[in-house]
Formats: C-alpha cells, structure tokens, sequence
C-alpha cells in the first residue's frame, strides 16, 4: 500500500457573460452563420469586431460582413490536444486572413499533419450543425475543395445574442501528504485523526506536517473525539450549480473537543437561523457501505442538546 493518498480533483463552473451590442453582433453572425466584422477608423477590418476603435476609443458601429473563406496567416501546430480544445486529433491553430478582412482570425484548422498546412493555403469555415452564438458554431476551418461547403441554413436576427455562458474546468491530482493521508485513512475507519506539536502541544485536525506555530513536526498522532463546538458560521442562501443541499444551510467552523484549530463542515438537523457561536454539535456518519478515504464520510454536524460552550472555551480558536 502507497504511503500516500491521492485523488483526481476537478475545480468547475459556467462563466457568464452579457455580450454587450459589438460581440453580441458578432456572435448573432455566427449563429446565422455569417462571419461578421467592424470597420475601425483607419479602415482596418477586424474579426472579431473590437468593442471600441482602438484610435478614436469610440465604440463599434461599423459592421461589415466577411467571407468564410481565407489563407493561412502562420499556423502551430497542436500535437496533443488537450480536452475542451476545438478538435480531439492533432490539428493546427491558425491565424487566417478571411477575404474581405484586413486583420487575421485565430481559430483550429483541421488537417491530417504539418505537411498538410502551409502559411498561404486557402482555407473555408466548417460551421456546426446546431449553432448557439458562439465562437464554437464555426467547428474549425478546413482546406479549400472544389466541393462547396453546403449552406449554413436559414438566417434570422429576431433574436440577438446577449449572452455567452462558458464553462470553466481544472482537473489536478491532489496528492495527500503522509499525514494527510492518516487522516484520510482514519476516516475510513471511522476515526477522526489528528496530531499533536511536541512543542506546544496544539493539536492539528487535519494533521499538518509542521506546527504552524513553531515549525516542529508534528509526530504524535492523536484521536479526537466526534463533538465539538461551532466557532463561526455562515448561512448559505445563494444558489449554486452543483449545490447538493437546497438553501438555506449552514456552513460552520468545528472545534472538536481535543483540538486546537477548527475545520469547516455542515450544520444540518437544525434550522439555520437557529445555529449559532459556542452551539455544541457530533459528527453525523454516512452509512458505512459508503465510506471511502474521504472527509465525506461525515454527512454532517448536528447538535448534540448540549448547553452552548462559553465563549472563553473557543475564543482563542477563532
């Protein structure tokens, strides 16, 4: 057995966006499957169409439709994609001059190898099938062929886009230190495992290499009981993607007795205005056919009906 954990970790949300009337204009294009562009002020036609004139800074108002068809500014190639990128096979980003541009497009081209793209090559728009008002309804460009690129479908403008919502996602593995990793085990066990400074004795949950205060490694190993006492809170009342509990809720801080820094958890079995500083709570555990190495083998804190703490038990723990 290793002597440390790890786990794939991946960090996600949806950035959203209102488009504002220049991007909005451009991204309505691409739905309808028009590549659109804005004339600046010393003539130059940009795709996309920048928001406000980089000379005069007045905003956009100048469209132009371009052809979705170019050459091949310079190129890179991509040999290994990574997920979200436009294409899941090695293929080529490439700054490409649309006819009726003056200044390049950045976009993915689709080509076998490097031997097959040259700065110079004609090249066309394959838009998407289903076209939502983004920059993905143009799949990636692809050579030119003597076969034409069948049409886009009908155009409509009746509803302009406003708004773009893009999701955003890391993946990392999060690798356990040794002492993390204890930690992660006991829990399997059903054990919450801490350790102790042989210098100032303060007991850390979850275990950390080192005392932060003195820098000593903390060697001793110490199970901590499963009550304690709530700290600080907050009450959760903004909803959330992937939030697994309706709001509102309570998110607390846990001194468990026999530490000396609290860790964060959830206050469930009580209303939440009810949850308050010094509350005494017990850790709730999953069923144990659900327990993995995992601080979410504790479902939750629930009070225990104990008199609150007073304030000078905790006080230094804040």
């Amino acid at each position: 057995m290793s002597r440390t954990l790890s786990a794939p970790v991946t960090v996600a949300f949806d950035y959203t966006r209102s488009t504002g009337p220049v991007l909005g204009r451009f991204l309505t294009g691409l739905r309808d499957g028009v590549v659109v562009g804005g004339r600046t002020s010393d003539g130059e036609v940009v795709v996309p169409p920048p928001e406000y004139d980089p000379v005069t800074h007045a905003a956009t108002t100048d469209f132009v439709e371009v052809s979705p068809t170019g050459t091949v500014a310079s190129w890179s190639w991509v040999a290994e994609p990574v997920a979200a990128q436009p294409l899941d096979r090695p293929f080529a980003f490439a700054l490409v001059l649309l006819d009726g541009a003056t200044r390049p497009f950045l976009h993915a081209l689709d080509v076998a190898s490097p031997g097959d793209v040259a700065t110079g090559m004609r090249v066309q728009v394959r838009w998407r099938a289903q076209r939502t008002g983004a920059i993905t309804d143009i799949e990636c460009f692809e050579p030119v062929t003597d076969q034409a690129a069948p049409p886009p479908g009908p155009r409509s403008t009746l509803d302009p886009v406003t708004g773009v919502v893009t999701p955003v996602a890391l993946d990392y593995t999060y690798a356990a230190s040794p002492e993390e990793s204890a930690f992660y085990r006991g829990l399997a066990e059903g054990r919450v495992l801490g350790q102790r400074c042989p210098t100032c004795a303060k007991v850390y949950v979850p275990p950390r290499s080192a005392c932060p205060a003195d820098g000593t490694p903390t060697t001793d190993e110490v199970e901590l009981s499963q009550t304690g006492t709530v700290t600080t809170f907050c009450i959760v009342n903004v909803p959330f993607l992937g939030q697994r509990i309706t709001p509102p809720y309570v998110s607390a801080y846990v001194l468990l007795d026999g530490a000396d820094i609290a860790f964060l958890h959830l206050i469930l079995d009580v209303p939440a205005d009810q949850v308050r500083m010094g509350m005494r709570v017990e850790a709730v555990w999953k069923p144990r056919e659900e327990w993995g190495t995992t601080i979410e083998n504790i479902s939750h804190f629930r009070p225990t009906g104990e008199p609150d703490a007073a304030y000078d038990t905790y006080s230094q723990h804040l």
